[in-house]
């Protein structure tokens, strides 16, 4: 019962910041307003509040511009989860801006949308990638290419890594900064979250967004854990396989310090006195998560 008296509150409130927002957010696009990149971060603040996330942070964004962050991506909610941290943009698949609502907000963030399996377009789009790396515009790559199940870190794609490149090439700009971020759900009203939750917050493919998003609603409470990696600095000559796997690698190393709670890894802006490297062990035990 509780659970529907939280969704009914939760819902409302979030109906009505909405019709507020969303009015405000075109205005500010549509004038080219600063407003247009700071507005999104309080709107996802609230809804992160709303959604029950709890959100810790490891580490801090780069300083550096141009910079690319590279996520893994489990979930809709990890655009709450990093909107509500910094001022950011994100790169989506093109299916996203015909979603009911979902749509609106990803369009009023100045998203990217990309068509993945369209080869033929892969330059056009890391070109738009690169302009706006270029004007400033932090841009987030969930580098997977789709949503994993929250327990692993799935293969990344190669292909739009080449917008750092291609910034280079095209623009002013000498170097591009790419950061791997990690995003980690970790506890369920402060229970550790294992297989039998991970379907709470977890959203592949297949699974509609309106049940998941009303049983985030009902039930909330979830930690969720974000790392910020130590950067790296490309330049033309940069192979962006390479720069693809080293990501990965990063990523995956840091969502398994806090899935299996181990200091694997040192953020990045922290010491790195107490670093411990990944081996071949600990990632072995990723594969049982």
């Amino acid at each position: 019962m509780m659970s529907w008296v939280r969704f009914v509150f939760a819902s409302t409130i979030f109906a009505l910041v909405t019709l507020f927002a969303l009015p405000l957010q075109y205005l500010f696009v549509k004038a080219g307003w600063n407003l247009q990149t700071k507005f999104p971060l309080r709107f996802h603040r609230i809804a992160a509040k709303l959604l029950g996330l709890r959100i810790h942070m490891h580490g801090d964004m780069a300083t550096e511009r141009p910079l690319l962050l590279a996520a893994n991506h489990a979930s809709w909610s990890d655009i709450v989860v990093l909107g509500s941290l910094k001022e950011i943009s994100f790169i989506a698949k093109a299916e996203v801006a015909d979603w009911p609502l979902f749509g609106m907000f990803a369009k009023l963030q100045r998203s990217v949308f990309v068509e993945r399996e369209k080869r033929g377009k892969t330059h056009d789009q890391a070109s738009e990638i690169a302009t706006r790396l270029a004007a400033g515009d932090v841009m987030v790559l969930f580098a997977e290419g789709t949503t994993s199940d929250g327990n692993r870190v799935l293969p990344f794609k190669t292909s739009l890594f080449g917008a750092a490149q291609v910034a280079i090439r095209e623009t002013s700009v000498e170097t591009v900064t790419v950061q791997p971020v990690a995003i980690a759900y970790t506890r369920v009203h402060g229970v550790p979250m294992g297989r039998f939750h991970r379907p709470l917050i977890s959203w592949p493919g297949d699974v509609p967004l309106g049940p998941s998003l009303i049983g985030l609603l009902k039930d909330g409470a979830i930690d969720v854990d974000v790392w910020f990696g130590e950067p790296m600095t490309i330049d033309s000559k940069t192979n962006r396989k390479t720069l693809a796997r080293l990501m990965e690698e990063r990523v995956r190393a840091m969502m398994l310090s806090s899935l299996l709670g181990r200091d694997l890894v040192t953020p990045a802006g922290e010491s790195q006195e107490s670093v411990i490297p990944v081996d071949s062990a600990i990632l072995k035990d990723a594969k049982k998560l």
